[in-house]
């Protein structure tokens, strides 16, 4: 007999560099060299063309066209001047003759270059600064010449302007590494060096650039903040107008259910001696009354809030609305009816709904012009019921202050209408004031049928 036994080894990984847990000053320099190749060493000759200026603002927008298209090359003419400047002080500072000519190209390629790849022009102006000092006889200053020195300046400016406050840094790191190697290798005195100047104000222009560059973000993302937070106020209040329109059409319908119900219960007490089929039908419409208003009940009570209690009197209609201007009239507008056509009684969904639209109209004139007077046109039509609500300009428009439900109104009057398959428009008139016209669709009504069976 054998006697087999199972041994389990476990293997540890031995103590060492694998194994070990970096610390977080470790990760941080990672980062930090994983972001320097990044910004300067992958795809450092990358094309990335300078765009042009945008020419929609409060100075150019008044320019003729000719001048705006002119205005938008505003950057690469600035970046072109500088290269000039640089091109001037790297020949006027070098002996007549070649060098002289050589040492002014040399600061000239690099600021060009940021126009195109301005990655590749930082590293072109290193090398370019180094030939400029081996070629140049004004050994006052090194290891950058006097051409070098503002051609290095205007590329880091123009470079960090068009990259990210992390790459200005590191160029600044990079242009303080170079000087102090320069230094080392050709051995410049401290008084014969100008890297201290070149930190200093290399330090001021990017701090400069990166401070222009962080607000602009700041400002791009504070606008996309507001563009969102817009949309999303909108979309709330879109549903909001859309909640109480539920309410108030699950009031309605409840209220028609409900009397279909008693009705069907009721109807056949009023006959003598009825069929048993009528009974078996009345106490069918009745049930289905009753289970279409549970399920109503029970779907569109969703919608209600905690806090939402059902009102006691029915939803106002049409025959209402004489009692809202009065309440309007004591709130200090001087608003006007006028009704023209036949009055006839209209489904209460529409009643309710041309209610609540006037309501609204005079609630905006009320906020946003008050002090002007008002006018309500209500128009009994064939196929409808059309409604007119204008209001004049504000006495004092200065005195207007600015609501911050602007707008939600006219949604939910939008809403309203396009529920009942309804036309609207409003806008401003030409005498300063608003108009909100609507037209609400009725179908004809039956014809009755006379006689019985």
């Amino acid at each position: 007999m054998w006697h087999v036994t199972e041994t389990t080894h476990t293997q540890t990984t031995p103590p060492g560099t694998a194994g070990r847990p970096r610390s977080p000053e470790f990760r941080l320099a990672v980062d930090a060299l994983r972001g320097l190749r990044q910004d300067l060493f992958h795809d450092a000759f990358a094309y990335r063309p300078l765009p042009r200026t945008a020419v929609d603002g409060r100075l150019t927008r008044h320019l003729s066209d000719r001048t705006r298209t002119r205005a938008a090359w505003t950057p690469h003419a600035v970046v072109v001047a500088g290269g000039l400047v640089a091109l001037l002080v790297g020949t006027v500072n070098t002996d007549v003759g070649g060098p002289s000519l050589l040492c002014g190209l040399l600061a000239l390629a690099p600021v060009l270059l940021t126009l195109v790849r301005p990655v590749g022009a930082f590293w072109l102006s290193f090398a370019a600064t180094t030939v400029a000092a081996v070629l140049g006889d004004d050994w006052g200053g090194r290891p950058w010449p006097p051409g070098s020195f503002v051609s290095h300046l205007l590329v880091l400016t123009i470079v960090a302007g068009r990259t990210r406050p992390r790459t200005a840094g590191w160029m600044w790191v990079l242009t303080a590494l170079y000087g102090f190697w320069a230094e080392t290798v050709f051995g410049y005195g401290n008084d014969g060096s100008d890297t201290g100047p070149m930190l200093v104000l290399a330090a001021l222009a990017l701090l400069a650039v990166t401070v222009r560059h962080v607000r602009r973000e700041a400002e791009q993302e504070v606008t996309a903040q507001q563009s969102v937070t817009e949309h999303e106020r909108s979309r709330r209040t879109l549903l909001e107008e859309r909640t109480t329109i539920a309410r108030e059409l699950h009031d309605v319908v409840a209220h028609h259910m409900s009397v279909v119900a008693i009705q069907a219960e009721a109807a056949p007490y009023r006959v003598q001696n009825p069929p048993p089929e009528l009974e078996k039908a009345f106490a069918t419409i009745r049930e289905n009354a009753v289970a279409a208003l549970t399920e109503l009940r029970r779907v569109l009570g969703v919608v209600r809030a905690e806090d939402y209690e059902a009102p006691d009197a029915p939803q106002p209609t049409l025959a209402d609305l004489d009692g809202l201007l009065a309440n309007v009239r004591e709130a200090g507008l001087e608003v006007e009816k006028v009704v023209t056509g036949a009055v006839r009684e209209l489904p209460q969904g529409v009643e309710l709904s041309a209610y609540r639209i006037v309501q609204e109209a005079l609630s905006n004139t009320l906020r946003h012009a008050p002090g002007a007077g008002a006018r309500v046109e209500i128009g009994y039509v064939l196929g409808g019921l059309g409604l007119r609500i204008v209001n004049g300009p504000a006495p004092a428009p200065d005195l207007v202050k600015p609501s911050p439900g602007a707008g939600h109104g006219i949604t939910g009057m939008r809403e309203r209408v396009s529920m009942l398959n309804g036309e609207m428009t409003a806008a401003a008139t030409d005498e300063g004031g608003y108009e909100v016209a609507v037209f609400l669709p009725v179908p004809a009504a039956a014809p009755a049928i006379e006689g019985g069976a």
